[in-house]
């Protein structure tokens, strides 16, 4: 079926189950999460990879392996609330969670969002990146700058305060800054009231086309590094 905008429930949802985390009530309302959020989500997911390859972006995903369980993993968690309140997906070039560069979106009464980027890369890709940086500044200055162009900017949250050693005889305060990134993401908010709408396909493909050059900037320097 066509996307068509998640239920009116689907918020409202995810508050009430933030309140109850119980099992029974879960089982109680399961028709809810898989009518109004999961399926519309897996619908959202395989037709916006439909309109990524028309538009020539190289994501792609699907409702088995994009969207996330709703279940924790309480393993080695002190919190055991075995629920999240919220839903994600991501996509990918080859359209796996483990795939380097994603594309990701989040729904949650607290905040709805798209990003784009590398989050949280291993150390030896974060070390890549910044290899890519100090090697070739300019390149990585002109994927910020396009990211302006489209009202983007990267994202300072998991920032650090000091640039790693092998980069300590570093003086530009450009390229230290970038040196200091552990993700490079950029974001866009999502409207609540495109939720509900199949124009919601429309504003993510404009924000992966905003955001592509962060991508490629990012697959460049994890994959084809030289």
């Amino acid at each position: 079926m066509p996307f068509k905008g998640f239920g009116p429930e689907a918020l409202p949802f995810f508050k009430a189950l933030a309140f109850h985390q119980t099992k029974e009530w879960f089982e109680q309302n399961r028709a809810i999460y898989e009518t109004q959020i999961k399926e519309p989500f897996g619908e959202l997911v395989e037709e916006l990879s439909a309109a990524f390859a028309k538009a020539k972006l190289p994501l792609k995903g699907d409702r088995k392996s994009s969207l996330f369980r709703l279940h924790r993993d309480i393993r080695f968690s002190k919190d055991k609330s075995p629920y999240k309140t919220h839903a994600g997906a991501v996509l990918t070039r080859s359209g796996g969670k483990n795939d380097h560069g994603l594309f990701y979106i989040h729904i949650s009464p607290e905040e709805c969002f798209a990003a784009a980027g590398f989050y949280a890369p291993e150390p030896a890709d974060l070390a890549r990146l910044r290899r890519a940086i100090v090697r070739a500044p300019k390149p990585y200055a002109k994927m910020v700058d396009a990211l302006a162009k489209g009202g983007l900017e990267l994202s300072s949250e998991y920032d650090v305060s000091r640039v790693p050693r092998e980069f300590a005889d570093i003086d530009d305060s450009a390229i230290v800054a970038a040196l200091k990134k552990k993700s490079f993401i950029c974001s866009r908010p999502i409207r609540a009231a495109r939720l509900k709408s199949a124009a919601l396909i429309d504003d993510l493909v404009a924000f992966g086309k905003d955001s592509l050059p962060l991508l490629r900037w990012g697959w460049a320097a994890v994959v084809d590094e030289r």
